[in-house]
């Protein structure tokens, strides 16, 4: 997989609540029978499987390590002045990776690429605090994100990469 390096992006769950009837108002009104009770299960269908990440070959939108104020700087994501120094040591003129193959879209270190280029759950809990059980949600949200910010929102990149997450169910 190419290099990654982007702070996830985290969606809110906001749930609705029933609002009870304010006292002196509507003092013997009763809320409609069909009316659910509220659960803690998020989205429509609990039941319904998180997508699992996976990398799309060809894609590269992680390389790009100068991404812009959108995106957390070296010195937000770590702690170590060694990673910091080995992320920007990798910054080419133009932005991008300076292992970055354009032409084949490919990593030619990626074998040996830094561990911050590795989506892996442990890794994410490492550098961003996130858990193994949100990885594949947050890893999907952040590539998502990275891929409308360098390629655009109705990129080919971003669809091959969610039709790969929809092959995956």
């Amino acid at each position: 997989m190419p290099p990654t390096i982007t702070l996830p992006s985290f969606s809110s769950v906001i749930f609705a609540a029933r609002r009870p009837p304010q006292k002196g108002k509507l003092k013997n009104a009763k809320l409609p029978e069909a009316t659910p009770k509220l659960t803690n299960t998020i989205g429509f269908d609990a039941s319904k499987k998180e997508p699992l990440w996976r990398c799309v070959e060809g894609c590269g939108a992680c390389c790009k390590l100068a991404k812009g104020p959108a995106f957390a700087t070296p010195e937000e994501i770590f702690t170590n002045p060694s990673d910091i120094e080995l992320y920007k040591s990798l910054i080419g003129p133009d932005g991008w990776c300076i292992h970055y193959e354009k032409s084949t879209r490919k990593c030619s270190i990626y074998p040996d690429r830094p561990y911050f280029c590795r989506v892996e759950p442990d890794i994410f809990e490492s550098l961003y605090g996130i858990t193994k059980k949100k990885f594949n949600k947050v890893a999907c949200g952040s590539c998502r994100d990275t891929i409308k910010e360098i390629y655009g929102s109705h990129s080919k990149e971003l669809d091959n990469f969610n039709r790969s997450l929809r092959s995956s169910d």
